[in-house]
């Protein structure tokens, strides 16, 4: 027994002397500033183009920030706005943007991977700056590329080119499990404040912001797994105010310049500048299809211009880096305050888009004030299913409370299935040898296909395969991160009894009384209230706001989502048995009782039931059928995990 002591204190002394040196192990400022010098000394000062518009590759869709902004005066200001639904529309009008910039880009993310899509992205803006163009790349370190070639090429790359990583632990680029671990048992707080911020902006006259990152899922280019997300393209005035709020971050001091990191600095040192990495792309004909696409000026006109809306004052509500200090004033954190007042505010309806239904105490008190108007106003939400989320961490919570949400305020939840049939998704050129199809099931009623025809096929034994999606992952994601909650077998996609391409929600979206939209990086979670930087788009145009509020209700119709509604009450003891539901729910731990109040339900239309239904209808169990709390799920070790995080997780609501 004592040796079995010893072991452990020994073993325990062993991680922290690696933490200990994780944390020490860092670059004298000498050392920095000839990593510095090194990088400095490598960028080329060659430009390509000596044209005043830098040879910029004209646009329609540029063309849109300067008539916006001829049309504007300071009493009536002119914008124009384009929701980007479709994920490949959404990288088409960045690369065309980056095109067509003349003077400067600056780009802030959370997320900048090196595959097919990031890596485009990447020699774009290296190519706009060999050009003449200024381009600036500011990317959060827990989710930067995490290869300290590729950091170490672009920090000598050109005069016209800066990158710099936000809030990096230990002054690190690249992080291993040694340094989570450090970053939680020293600085947690710190570690946990993230730049959520994402911002395209170029020239100060156009920008495009919302939930997407810098990665194959976020554009429909995932063989396996892609994320249904939404952003907003804005041209005019409100530029202005993105390019304040980005020279904020980017003058930030924990805004460190790539070269300065202690890991790249290492690179930099040891063999000086080197050769950035060869792309070697997955799919190159598809980036081949993509790059010249966005050359084509007819193209962009009839994706992107056609669709664009005229509408008048846009807002730029977005959060500052001051947010991440202990203590800062309330201008420091806008998002969350805006937020809650257009919710409050509302009168007749809140169509809310979340992926992580999980609300603060403030939040759920406003919903609780609307719940008590007479008559209160209607709140429909679309977020995701267990099935179709990246985060069954966060899941477990939603899941947790869902009786407060139905009963307590009114909302009717709709959960983004797996396999939707009707998503703004293009499965031709996802998956060229075909979408899969799911055999027919004489059980399932039947009905139409959705043109995504995204139904991936049976599994019988419920294990998976390696797909496409899989050998993606090998080859360009090597970089796993670890979780500080947990570890890598519990975080991800849970699995499905079936098979094929997947997708989850990620969109962050609000539609007040139908005339006023909101489109951004905030998931109207605690999370983002509290410790991530965040930013919106509010736009009050009726116009916009239909668009808005037809995109959110696609995903929320019968083919897209499940409808969570009460379960049908026991014959017996019904009221005991929601009793006892509740005290167990409000219980800080111990949420153990396994009867839950709502549960998961599927449309079935039919001669009785030709339109869906909203759960309050006399008529709902006749046409919607109950699926089970968890419908698609493979039940498994993460299913398992979820529930027990649901009985035990509470306290983790402020930190997911």
């Amino acid at each position: 027994m004592n040796l079995s002591l010893l072991r452990d204190a020994a073993r325990c002394a062993a991680i922290l002397l690696s933490l200990a040196c994780t944390a020490c192990a860092g670059l004298s400022d000498a050392q920095r500033d000839r990593a510095a010098g090194i990088a400095a000394a490598a960028r080329s000062e060659i430009v390509d183009c000596r044209q005043p518009d830098a040879c910029a590759l004209p646009s329609p869709l540029h063309d849109l920030g300067p008539r916006a902004l001829s049309a504007s005066t300071p009493q009536s200001p002119r914008h124009y706005a384009l929701i980007l639904d479709r994920g490949e529309d959404s990288l088409l009008a960045r690369l065309n943007l980056i095109r067509s910039a003349r003077r400067n880009i600056d780009l802030q993310t959370y997320i900048f991977d090196k595959d097919d899509s990031a890596r485009l992205v990447i020699d774009e803006l290296l190519a706009a700056a060999r050009r003449g163009v200024k381009v600036r790349l500011l990317i959060d370190q827990l989710s930067a590329i995490a290869d300290l070639q590729i950091l170490g090429a672009l920090a000598g790359a050109h005069q016209n080119f800066a990158i710099r990583i936000y809030n990096p632990s230990f002054g690190k680029a690249k992080l291993n499990y040694f340094d989570y671990a450090g970053s939680v048992l020293c600085c947690f707080r710190r570690f946990n404040q993230r730049m959520h911020t994402k911002l395209l902006l170029v020239d100060g006259e156009i920008g495009i912001t919302g939930g997407r990152n810098y990665q194959d899922d976020y554009y429909d280019w995932d063989a396996e797994y892609n994320f249904r997300d939404r952003d907003v393209l804005v041209a005019g005035p409100a530029a202005r105010d993105m390019a304040v709020n980005f020279q904020a971050f980017w003058d930030a001091r924990r805004s460190i310049p790539a070269e300065r990191l202690n890991d790249v600095g290492r690179t930099l040192l040891r063999g000086g500048v080197p050769e950035m990495p060869p792309a070697r792309f997955l799919r190159p004909e598809r980036v081949a299809a993509m790059a010249q696409d966005a050359a084509d000026p007819a193209v962009i006109q009839e994706r992107l211009v056609e669709s664009v809306l005229p509408v008048g004052e846009v807002k730029y509500v977005a959060d500052l880096p001051q947010k991440h200090r202990r203590e800062h004033g309330s201008d420091a954190a806008p998002s969350a305050p805006e937020l809650e007042t257009l919710i409050g505010n509302a009168s007749q309806e809140v169509l809310l888009q979340t992926p992580y239904l999980v609300m603060s105490k403030q939040a759920q008190e406003i919903f609780r004030d609307m719940r008590k108007r007479q008559p209160p106003p209607k709140v429909i939400v679309s977020t995701n299913s267990l099935a179709a989320t990246d985060n069954p961490v966060v899941y477990s919570m939603s899941f947790k409370y869902k009786r407060r949400y139905l009963r307590e305020f009114g909302f009717e939840i709709h959960e983004y299935k797996p396999f939707p049939e009707d998503a703004p998704v293009d499965y031709a050129t996802l998956m060229p040898e075909g979408p899969p199809v799911a055999p027919a099931d004489p059980s399932s009623r039947s009905r139409p296909r959705g043109p995504s025809g995204s139904i991936g096929p049976s599994s019988s034994s419920g294990e998976r395969r390696e797909s496409a999606g899989e050998t993606t992952r090998k080859l360009q994601r090597t970089e796993a991160r670890p979780s500080f909650l947990s570890s890598g077998a519990a975080t991800g996609p849970v699995p499905l009894k079936r098979a094929g391409v997947r997708m989850g929600l990620h969109a962050k979206s609000m539609v007040i009384d139908g005339r006023i939209g909101v489109i951004g990086t905030h998931n109207f979670d605690p999370r983002s209230e509290t410790y991530n930087t965040e930013s919106v788009v509010i736009i009050e145009d009726e116009a916009f706001a239909q668009a808005l509020a037809d995109s959110i209700r696609r995903d929320m119709k019968p083919e897209n989502s499940w409808l969570v509604a009460r379960k049908v009450k026991p014959p017996v003891f019904s009221g005991l048995d929601y009793s006892l539901g509740k005290v167990s729910e409000a219980l800080p731990l111990f949420d153990l009782w396994p009867w839950r109040y709502a549960t998961s339900y599927e449309y079935v239309p039919g001669p009785d039931c030709p339109e869906p239904l909203p759960p309050g209808d006399p008529r709902f169990h006749q046409c919607y059928r109950s699926v089970g709390d968890f419908p698609e799920v493979n039940i498994g070790p993460k299913w398992l995990y979820t529930r027990i995080l649901t009985a035990f997780g509470a306290g983790l609501v402020p930190i997911l």
